[in-house]
């Protein structure tokens, strides 16, 4: 059976992140495409991460900046290596180079960080959500993002969530669409007969992991911009905010006499969503796809959510209300929260969303003749890609070296 090698940025965590959930839909395609997965990671383990020996997968921890990588890799000799993101193309690319040529290496962006990072800065400028969302190349043209595509580059496929990434990525810095695959989250088709009604939901509800960023500042901003105004108008109504990790300043936001109740760790994403009547995910910036948005859709929660939550997300069925002002999205939460109808004309677009945007039965099948396609012509891939090629040749070398320096220097 042939062996594919992932190389974790950190332990899977499916409770805690939409990342991590995700991580574990690619394990189980790879699966599927007949691979025996072995993880490896040079995080620290959390309490919190997947056990994977339950899935059939083994796991190591692995050094950065450390020689024994080189013998573990000609131990494994994996048919494919994955990096989680790009940081871990960076630091052992140039090992799976030299020491398994001939191994399909994959990149998962998760998301584009370049993009994260440039609409992260565009916001601190005082920029708009909609000025966010088209973000210009003065933000977007950085350091961090000269590194992710050099790093896409030299991968031989990477996987791609969102479409409109995609489109960044081949418009806006003209990688070739043969080497990226759109894989976003999939989900299997809910049961809708298990939803509740309207007038069996109530409260709003927002989640996220309170370690990624663009989640923390949607909190703030809830908290600051958007809350007050609903409060006025639904002096009865609570919004419970859910996440893994939060730090201090997160709880110290806590305040019953609001009606915004800090809740911290949800153990059932699900049940806390479902049973909410309205989600609110007002992201000022972010990349990707918005795993809470998709939880909603599946438990029949309709949301309202700005430009930056819904991009990449909808087609022709939208189970969401979308503002970019606090003003107008405290609006639109309180019509939403009133009127049945309203509501329950969004609930009705949530299963035919689903359906539309992240069928797993799709999805899984497209990834696997995609996987097939690149082994049986990955010479011929490799060819059509001379920049990659060239990147490989140069950026490599001065990745090994540094490595290769670290590692001299930690053993004085």
């Amino acid at each position: 059976m042939k062996t594919l090698l992932v190389i974790g940025y950190v332990w899977p965590e499916p409770k805690s992140s939409a990342a991590g959930s995700r991580m574990m839909q690619l394990l189980n395609g790879f699966q599927q495409a007949g691979y025996q997965i072995h993880y490896a990671s040079p995080a620290e383990f959390s309490a919190h991460a997947e056990d994977l020996s339950d899935y059939g997968i083994t796991s190591s921890s692995i050094e950065l900046n450390s020689s024994s990588f080189d013998q573990f890799l000609l131990e494994q000799k994996p048919a494919a290596v994955m990096f989680d993101r790009f940081m871990m193309e960076e630091q052992f690319g140039w090992r799976v180079e030299k020491h398994c040529p001939d191994a399909l290496r994959i990149l998962d962006t998760e998301d584009l960080h370049c993009l994260r990072h440039a609409r992260h800065q565009a916001c601190k400028a005082g920029a708009s959500i909609q000025k966010t969302l088209n973000i210009s190349n003065e933000f977007l043209y950085s350091d961090l993002a000269k590194r992710e595509i050099a790093s896409i580059l030299r991968c031989d496929l990477s996987l791609m969530i969102s479409e409109a990434e995609m489109r960044l990525l081949t418009e806006r810095f003209n990688v070739p669409s043969e080497i990226i695959h759109y894989i976003p989250f999939f989900r299997p088709i809910p049961n809708d007969s298990l939803w509740l009604d309207f007038e069996e939901r109530q409260h709003f509800v927002s989640i996220g992991n309170f370690r990624h960023e663009p989640n923390w500042n949607a909190v703030r901003y809830l908290k600051e911009n958007i809350w007050p105004a609903i409060r006025k108008k639904l002096p009865d109504a609570e919004l419970h905010v859910y996440g893994a990790y939060p730090p201090k300043k997160a709880t110290q936001l806590h305040n019953e006499k609001q009606g915004f109740l800090v809740k911290g760790w949800a153990e059932d994403a699900y049940e806390v969503v479902s049973n909410a009547r309205v989600l609110l995910a007002p992201l000022r910036f972010g990349a990707g796809l918005k795993g809470k948005l998709v939880d909603a859709a599946e438990c029949g929660t309709p949301a309202v959510t700005s430009s930056i939550g819904a991009e990449g997300m909808y087609q022709n069925h939208i189970p969401v209300l979308i503002e970019d002002t606090a003003d107008a999205f405290a609006e639109c939460a309180v019509s939403l929260y009133q009127d049945q109808q309203r509501w329950k004309t969004l609930q009705n677009e949530c299963l035919p969303m689903i359906k539309e945007r992240f069928d797993e039965a799709q999805h899984i099948q497209e990834f696997l003749n995609r996987l097939a396609d690149q082994e049986q012509n990955l010479s011929q891939y490799r060819l059509t890609n001379f920049t990659g090629a060239m990147l490989r040749h140069h950026s490599m070398k001065s990745t090994q070296y540094m490595a290769q320096w670290i590692e001299a220097k930690n053993k004085l």
